[in-house]
This record gives C-alpha cells, sequence and structure tokens, in this order.
C-alpha cells in the first residue's frame, strides 16, 4: 500500500545474505582496493617522469574515457555471458596488465605510455565488472534484503577506495614505485579467486511464460524449444540493438528514468565543485595539503556511516524520503561551499554529503534491480553508468571553466541553484505510491469470523 512509502530495507524474517553474497562481497571490495591503488599511484608515477600538467592530467582522462566508450557495449556483454565467469576473465586479465606494467617499472622499462595502456584495460574492466555485479545481486540475495547487500558494497567500496587505498599507496609508493601496481595485481588476482569460488550459474536468458505455466513434459519441452529459439534470435542480434532496447527500457520507466537523470546532472555539478576545491580550500578556508584531504576524509566517513546504517535508516524514513532529503543535502552542501569559510562547517556538511550520496546509492541500487527485467540488468545498469560518468566528464571541464571566467565560489553557487530546481521538478516524481511499487507488499490480514 501506498503507506508504506517505499520502505526499504529487510524485515528480521529474512533470510541473511549468505556465503554467496559474502565471497561477492570480499572480492568487489578487494578489487576496489586495488583500483583505488592504481588511481593514487598511477598520477604518482607520470609526475615522476614528468612536470608537464598536460600529460599529469592525462592519466585521469585515460582513466574516463573507456566509461564513454565501453559502458553501453559492456551492459550487452553482461547480458549476452555468464556474468560469474564474466568477473572471473576480467579479474584475470588486469591482473596480467597489471602485472606487465609493474614488471616494466620494476625493471626500468615502464613508460609513460605503457601506463596509459594499462589504465585504459584495468578502467574498462571496471565498467563491466561493476555491472556485472550489480546483475548478479538479485541472483545471489533475497529481495528483501537487496539495500543491506546494496548497503554491505557501497560501504566495503567507499573504505577501501576512500580511505584506504590513498594512504597505502602514497606509502608504497614511497619504498618502491613499482610495489604499489604489483600490490593492485595482488588484489585482482585474490577477486579472481574469490568470485571463482561463488556457485551456481548467472547466465541471463529470456524466460518465456510457458517455462513456469505448466509442469507436463509436453509444456516442459515446448518451454525448451522457446527458450533455446529466444537464445538463439539474442545470439544473432546486433549489439546496437541490445543497446536501444535497453536505453529504451530504462527512458520508458518513469521513475527510474528520472533517477538516472538526476544522477548524471547532478554529477555535472557535484564534479565541477570538486575539480576547484583544492583552490577554494586553499583561498577561503585557509587549508594545506593535509586539511584538503581531510575533506575527503570527512566525505569517505560520511559514505561508511551511510552505508553500515543505510538499509534500517531507508527502512525507517522510507526510499521516497531518503531521496528527498538527499536532493535537499545536494542543494545545502552547495550553499555552504559558497558562502562559508569556515573550515569545520564545511567538513560537516562534505561528511554529511557522504552519508546522503551512500544513501543514494543504495536506493538507487535497489530501486533498478527490483524493477529491471533479470535479461536487462545489465544494459540497464551500464547505461546509468554511461549517464553518470557522462556528468562526471562534463563537470570536470566546467569547474575550471566557470571558476576561471565567473569567480572561484561560482560552480558552487550554480551547483545549488541547479539542485533546487531539480529538487522543485522531481518533488513529485518519487511520491510514496510510485515508489512503494518497487517492493513486496505485506500480505493482506486473514478474515476474522
Amino acid at each position: 500500500m501506498a503507506e508504506n512509502g517505499g520502505r526499504g530495507g529487510g524485515g528480521d524474517s529474512a533470510d541473511r545474505l549468505g556465503a554467496r553474497f559474502a565471497k561477492l562481497w570480499a572480492a568487489s571490495t578487494t578489487s576496489a582496493l586495488g583500483s583505488g591503488l592504481a588511481l593514487i599511484a598511477a598520477p604518482l608515477y607520470v609526475a615522476s617522469r614528468t612536470s608537464s600538467p598536460l600529460i599529469v592530467s592525462g592519466a585521469t582522462g585515460v582513466a574516463w574515457l573507456p566509461w564513454l566508450l565501453f559502458a553501453l557495449p559492456g551492459g550487452v556483454l553482461v547480458d549476452r555471458v555468464d556474468r560469474r565467469r564474466l568477473m572471473v576473465m576480467i579479474d584475470w586479465t588486469r591482473v596480467a596488465a597489471m602485472a606487465v606494467l609493474a614488471t616494466a617499472i620494476a625493471t626500468g622499462h615502464g613508460s609513460i605510455a605503457l601506463l596509459y595502456a594499462v589504465l585504459f584495460v584495468i578502467n574498462t574492466g571496471e565498467i563491466v565488472f561493476r555491472s556485472a555485479s550489480q546483475a548478479m545481486i538479485p541472483a545471489v540475495v533475497p529481495r528483501a534484503r537487496l539495500e543491506r547487500a546494496n548497503g554491505w558494497l557501497t560501504g566495503g567500496t567507499t573504505l577501501t577506495q576512500g580511505m584506504l587505498a590513498g594512504p597505502l599507496a602514497g606509502f608504497l609508493f614511497a619504498v618502491a614505485v613499482w610495489i604499489p601496481f604489483f600490490v593492485n595485481a595482488g588484489t585482482y588476482l585474490a577477486s579472481a579467486v574469490l568470485i571463482g569460488l561463488v556457485a551456481g550459474t548467472y547466465r541471463s536468458s529470456l524466460r518465456p511464460a510457458a517455462a513456469t505455466s505448466s509442469p507436463s513434459a509436453a509444456s516442459a519441452a515446448s518451454a525448451a524449444g522457446a527458450a533455446g529459439a529466444a537464445g538463439a534470435v539474442r545470439g544473432l542480434r546486433s549489439v546496437r540493438a541490445d543497446i536501444a532496447e535497453g536505453f529504451g527500457w530504462l527512458m520508458g520507466q518513469r521513475l527510474l528514468r528520472t533517477m538516472s537523470i538526476l544522477i548524471g546532472l547532478l554529477n555535472v555539478t557535484l564534479t565541477a565543485a570538486t575539480a576547484v576545491l583544492v583552490l577554494l580550500a586553499r583561498e577561503r578556508l585557509g587549508l594545506g595539503s593535509v586539511g584538503y584531504g581531510l575533506l575527503f576524509t570527512c566525505i569517505a566517513a560520511g559514505g561508511i556511516l551511510g552505508a553500515v546504517i543505510g538499509d534500517r535508516l531507508i527502512g525507517w524514513v522510507t526510499a521516497t524520503w531518503t531521496i528527498r532529503i538527499g536532493l535537499l543535502v545536494e542543494a545545502g552542501t552547495h550553499l555552504v561551499l559558497a558562502t562559508s569559510r569556515d573550515a569545520y562547517l564545511v567538513g560537516f556538511i562534505l561528511f554529511a554529503f557522504g552519508v546522503h550520496s551512500s544513501l543514494w546509492t543504495i536506493v538507487g541500487s535497489s530501486l533498478r534491480q527490483r524493477l529491471t527485467p533479470p535479461e536487462m540488468l545489465g544494459r540497464v545498469g551500464s547505461t546509468g553508468l554511461f549517464i553518470a560518468a557522462g556528468g562526471n566528464c562534463v563537470g570536470a571541464v566546467l569547474g575550471g571553466v566557470i571558476a576561471s571566467n565567473f569567480g572561484l565560489t561560482a560552480p558552487y553557487w550554480i551547483g545549488f541553484v541547479v539542485a533546487v530546481l531539480v529538487s522543485a521538478a522531481t518533488w513529485r516524481v518519487f511520491d510514496r505510491a510510485t515508489v512503494a511499487q518497487a517492493y513486496p507488499q505485506p500480505p493482506a490480514p486473514a478474515p476474522t469470523s
């Protein structure tokens, strides 16, 4: 009923997440740590070889480019093959690529060109790996526990990439330049082994209605024939047709469409804001390099808290109000950054933003997993990743341009205005009745005599 308001989280009667999810979580978290090490160590290596800002920033550009090129076809691949085996293959490919880079650096044969190539490979793999991982979750955990499962995944990624990878990569790089890259290869190796231990087959297939309608042998044979024919047609379809189908389905689903566009648009303003945050920290807050780093620690700490309490908090305030309050937090974050010179207040609002970011990730992922047909989870998820990455890329460019032409606080004022406008425009989309449709309803009480 509408009174449930899209209440998230599982009740006490729901099954535990289980051993399969524990292995998937451990693999994803370990893989995230490795990707975080590469994210920090790569620009350090480039900066040790050249002082050119263009070449240094090129490492970030190479890391983002695959998200625009391969997010959509990657989703098609996720929906066509066994998702677990695909993740294992990706991890082994990344082990080989990172081991080649680490060996080359250790033996004095490393180069910036090789680093760029390896970053391109591992980030291409990251896109497909993340999409496959998200698509596997509904098959691994009970539907009533999707919020908790997504909270664990979000928390693990935030902890390893947001808090551990930075100082660990810096320390290992100081010991020897090649060490963080070898450790990175080791994390992908551990991830491949852990995913390989997950029991079951996770290949998506079209399921005709006849497959579950009758237990008779004739019906079963008919269903098998229909499924085989569907699989054959699926194999002959073009990648473009599959991408169009996933994109069309997402655009036709009002709730998920609005959520995806919101994330893409808000990513533009967020990335524009963080692109010049180092200047804001220095010129308005009076912070040095340590203080600037602590601002990101505040975001990460909030993200971990949001991930830990996410399923319970969403269950308490409902998914509807989690989304709506998050929109207000977005607006408030930009407003504080635009107006405040108090480092403690800025740190607090960034902590609150971190909590909101985790909650939105949990709600968005869970809604998508609940509403999307199983055979389209990869394509719909990758379309969302493509939109989000596009927002990040546009914001990274706009941040510096806007600040250079209109002043340092201009990106934050623009972010505040955009957040207020989209909040007003989408507030009614996330009404209780609409969001509640994604969640199982409690059985009606038995009539009493």
